[in-house]
């Protein structure tokens, strides 16, 4: 059961008071286009159910998710990712309150290696694991920006 947190405004839209965001990173595991086909259905499906919307980053060496939405709901996802097999060394990067989404039109934005961040050598050498918070957030800002706000997807 989804629950709402928030208020109405006067016009009698929702407004959602507690919004996070969580990026993680992770190794696909078995990553062939079945697999991230499967991820897809499944992310969309279950973020659209809960409120839960953002965008996610592959390749065959990365996973770069992040989620956001109503904060029981993004903490439910991310718990479930942490169990899904699909998922090798999920880390979390970024964990913060937000006033406002980046992805607010997309249940799960899939950005298919169009957003070149990192080489494979760098995330070979760890070098996501050094990347400040405000590295990560540009990459989905621009994202965001690049994304031309469609209807929900």
């Amino acid at each position: 059961m989804c629950r709402f947190h928030g208020s109405l405004n006067p016009a009698g839209s929702q407004i959602i008071t507690n919004l996070i965001q969580i990026v993680y990173a992770s190794q696909p595991f078995g990553f062939d286009e079945p697999t991230l086909a499967g991820i897809l259905l499944d992310a969309r499906r279950c973020k659209k159910r809960d409120n839960v919307t953002g965008a996610l980053v592959c390749r065959h060496d990365l996973y770069l998710q992040l989620l956001e939405g109503p904060e029981v709901p993004v903490r439910a996802t991310y718990a479930r990712i942490l169990q899904d097999d699909r998922h090798a060394g999920v880390r979390e990067l970024l964990n913060r309150r937000i006033q406002s989404r980046f992805f607010a039109n997309w249940a799960m934005l899939h950005d298919p290696v169009k957003t070149w961040i990192w080489t494979e050598g760098e995330i070979a050498d760890a070098e996501l694991d050094r990347a400040e918070p405000a590295e990560i957030i540009k990459i989905f800002r621009d994202l965001s920006d690049r994304s031309g706000k469609p209807a929900m997807h």
